[in-house]
This record gives C-alpha cells, structure tokens and sequence, in this order.
C-alpha cells in the first residue's frame, strides 16, 4: 500500500504544481481521470501530509507560501472549506456542507475538542452537533461564526 500512497502523493503535488486546482472535489475528478480513485478523507488526508493549503490561487504547499504570522487552526481551514450554513435549534447546531463535505468538517470539530460538545454525527453533507444545553450551544455557534469571519 505504501507505493501506491507515494506514487498518489506525487500525482497530487504533480497536479497543484502545474494549474489551478480550487478544491479537493476538482482535485479528486482529476486523479479520477488518471485511474485514481480516492475517497474525500483519503484526500483531506493526502493534502495535510503534503502540507497543501489552499490560497486565492488554489491549492500550494505551505512551504512554498510567504511566511503568515499564524497559520489558520485545522477547524478555521475546515470551515472555510466546507461550511455553507449553520442552523441552531435548541442544544443542538446543525452545520451544511457540500456533498462528502460533512466528514472532514467533523474530523475538524471532533480534533478542536470543545468542551460544550457532547457528539458530533455526521453524515454527507451534514454535521449535528449535540451540545448539553442551549446555552453552552449558542457559546458554541458564537465560537464557530468568529471563526469563519
């Protein structure tokens, strides 16, 4: 498995090397058409490995971009890319994705560990977190919104 993992982690840095690749559903379809298939989570994971970040340009290598004073946290990056809209109700926030979004936006709250989650369940292109109270919810959703502004 390890040959076909670095020979798809040269493909990846072949492909953002050489055009403009804005997300990771385009960068997929173009693997896809070298005979590649990944799933959504065997890419994110790719693309973290590789250190790819992605910038108005699509997507680079961090080594390679101006130093930023701080690097956007894992859940700020995963929230730019995937979160389209958050619902509230009650104590639990329902966050919208695109398609095949909902996991690796998961993936990012679950690692962000906050203390007002109880569970996060996700499916395709939804995200229900469940917070113990509507209070600790809303604290939550404030937190969520700062970080996507």
């Amino acid at each position: 498995m390890g040959t076909g993992k670095t020979f798809r982690h040269g493909q990846i840095l072949r492909l953002v090397n050489g055009e403009r690749i804005g997300n990771q559903e385009e960068l997929r379809r173009r693997l896809a058409a070298q005979k590649m298939r990944v799933t959504q989570a065997t890419l994110s994971r790719d693309l973290q490995e590789l250190h790819l970040v992605k910038t108005q340009e699509g997507y680079k290598q961090a080594s390679a971009l101006p130093e930023e004073p701080t690097p956007l946290p894992p859940l700020a990056r995963a929230l730019a890319e995937f979160l389209l809209d958050i619902r509230p109700a009650e104590n639990l926030l329902v966050l919208k994705t695109p398609p095949s979004g909902a996991q690796p936006l998961a993936a990012a709250v679950d690692a962000a560990k906050f203390a007002e989650i109880a569970g996060t369940i996700a499916g395709d292109d939804t995200v229900l977190i469940i917070t113990t109270t509507r209070k600790t919810r809303e604290s939550l959703q404030r937190t969520i919104e700062a970080l996507v502004k």
